[in-house]
């Protein structure tokens, strides 16, 4: 196949723009970002690197005439969506709707949105109980990279994209409205699930607006219950979450954010955290790991099963964010889960992100942020040195996407296992940190020292295929997360007598703990500078990511050279 220099134009180098990235550089072509700022800017940029074609993996803002225009250069999106079906709203109204199937289509870019002709599409089952981020980064994400892989070949081949007709039965898409708060609104009376759908329609952004405990709120992260109670009550809280009752039963609440005044601007926080002052006498419900291992909640951000030689610890905490409370309650659940009588460690993600290490909005609405940081780092820092200092073999199992400290958590145990296709961002510098988590110790000790540098420097993702080569991953399991989840036990019940793991076993009987201490204090060094002397702005890059400030432009370190020659040569 002929490589290709190919401009990625999005609104932000997100998940999907990382893979598509990674995918077309492991093709063998060269990929260059345009983060859209503003419609002359983006024009001058492409227009000046000589790109071959451009793809959107990930556009909010409307493609320059100028670009869509183009005779030999198509734009082309990548809608989430099937055939025909256009609008901002696509992935809500599936949901919303609870359609059995749904697609991601790439079309040319033209005068008007989403209708420009066809150059791929690829369809999925739609199962039910998905929201909007676990279905937009797993089904979603891999129909699109299905879809950019045929518009390149297609490209390649000469293709002329097919027009769009609304006549032909097999286009089953309609243009769409934009949905709206009034689209999504529920009452507390209300049954469990109809709630819980709206909520994870709007997943992300732009949540739901509800009344709760007197005032309007953005609801996010729901999770079933039994318990009955007056709909629209607060029965109970248990670690972050609130329970709110509805018409049949209740729904625990994981995150807010209050609804804002003119002029004002709000984040998403822990729902505990949000209604501080309104949660005084109700029941605080505690099934905590090392008090109720074994219990059946529904609801269990840390939940630990045994199978064989094999002991599980999953932690889902949404959106990958670990806060200092929440690593406290990690480090209570691996305390416990090290004392029992198993030889095998297993911790694994759950249907979101594996981890992003410190929880940036918590630390953002804390009083003094940088005392909340360095608490947090410290608190996150206590998981690792858990996972370091344990008596079994530790398995990792990377379920989903990772970056910064949640990739050096992985790596804090012995084994790690990778989800295919997952994203790993090993890195600290763009947030302003120097990074801890043990990462000069695990980072080196998988990849070598100049490669560690190298990756930390870099500030680029990585792959699941890349990791693997490179030693961060020892084997990849299946796409799929139950397909994986099964798989990844498996493998765990394999690797006490796999002769594959037999230098890993020896290892950890000679393990250096005062150089693991020493690692841990120079970090903490460094990260004090940081986090609490603001050294290299990471309050401001804080403040910017909790916020969602849109990017003055595109970082140096996602422009290929080949996008560069063009500037150089108008500059001379």
């Amino acid at each position: 196949m002929r490589p290709l220099n190919i401009i990625l134009l999005a609104s932000a180098f997100n998940g999907l723009t990382q893979r598509a990235w990674l995918e077309l550089r492991e093709a063998g072509h060269s990929p260059s970002v345009v983060l859209f700022t503003d419609a002359t800017a983006v024009c001058e940029q492409i227009e000046n690197s000589g790109a071959d074609l451009v793809i959107c993996p990930f556009l909010k803002d409307r493609v320059p005439e100028a670009l869509w225009r183009h005779p030999q250069r198509p734009v082309v999106i990548i809608h989430p969506g099937i055939v025909g079906d256009r609008g901002a709203s696509a992935l809500d109204w599936a949901i919303t709707r609870e359609l059995p199937s749904w697609g991601v289509t790439a079309l040319q870019a033209v005068e008007e949105m989403d209708a420009g002709p066809v150059w791929a599409t690829c369809e999925f089952n739609l199962p039910a109980g998905l929201r909007k981020s676990e279905l937009y980064n797993g089904r979603v994400s891999d129909a699109a990279i299905r879809c950019i892989r045929e518009v390149v070949e297609k490209f390649i081949d000469g293709f002329v994209p097919v027009a769009l007709d609304y006549n032909d039965p097999k286009v089953r898409g309609r243009l769409q409205p934009n949905m709206k708060q009034d689209d999504r609104s529920f009452s507390w009376h209300d049954c469990s699930r109809f709630i819980k759908r709206c909520i994870d329609a709007a997943d992300g952004q732009p949540g739901v607006l509800a009344s709760l405990a007197g005032g309007q709120y953005y609801v996010y992260d729901a999770h079933p219950d039994e318990r009955t109670g007056r709909p629209g009550e607060i029965l109970a809280v248990h670690d972050d979450a609130i329970l709110v009752a509805t018409g049949d039963q209740s729904l625990w609440i994981g995150s807010l954010r209050r609804k804002p005044q003119p002029g004002e601007e709000t984040f998403k926080r822990p729902a505990r955290h949000v209604l501080a002052g309104q949660l005084a006498g109700l029941p605080v419900l505690d099934w905590s790991v090392a008090r109720s291992p074994f219990c059946e909640e529904a609801y269990q951000p840390l939940r630990y099963r045994e199978s064989g030689h094999v002991g599980e610890l999953t932690f889902e905490f949404y959106n990958g964010a670990m806060s200092t409370e929440q690593c406290g309650r990690m480090v209570e659940a691996l305390r416990w889960a090290k004392a029992r009588d198993t030889q095998v460690l297993l911790i694994k993600g759950g249907r979101g992100s594996f981890s992003n290490g410190v929880h940036l909005n918590v630390i953002q609405a804390a009083e003094d942020p940088g005392a909340e940081a360095w608490a947090n780092i410290q608190a996150i820092d206590d998981v690792c040195a858990e996972l370091l200092s344990a008596r079994q073999l530790v398995v990792s199992g990377i379920t989903g996407n990772a970056g910064a400290g949640g990739v050096m958590l992985a790596l804090a145990a012995d084994i790690v296992f990778a989800r295919a296709d997952v994203v790993l961002n090993p890195h600290y510098k763009s947030m302003g940190l120097y990074g801890s988590e043990y990462w000069t110790y695990s980072l080196p000790r998988a990849v070598g020292p100049a490669m560690a540098e190298q990756l930390t420097q870099a500030c680029l993702p990585v792959s699941a295929r890349q990791a693997l080569q490179l030693g961060m991953v020892q084997e990849i399991g299946p796409r799929c997360p139950e397909e994986f989840a099964l798989w990844l036990l498996q493998r765990a019940n394999g690797v006490l007598g796999d002769p594959t793991y037999a230098a890993v076993r020896e290892r950890k009987l000679r393990v250096d703990h005062v150089l693991i201490g020493q690692c841990r204090d120079t970090e903490l060094q460094e990260m004090q500078e940081d986090m609490l002397y603001n050294r290299n702005q990471f309050a401001e890059k804080c403040r910017h990511f909790v916020y969602k400030r849109k990017v003055c432009g595109t970082p140096a370190r996602l422009i290929a050279d080949w996008a560069r020659v063009r500037d150089v040569e108008l500059a001379g």
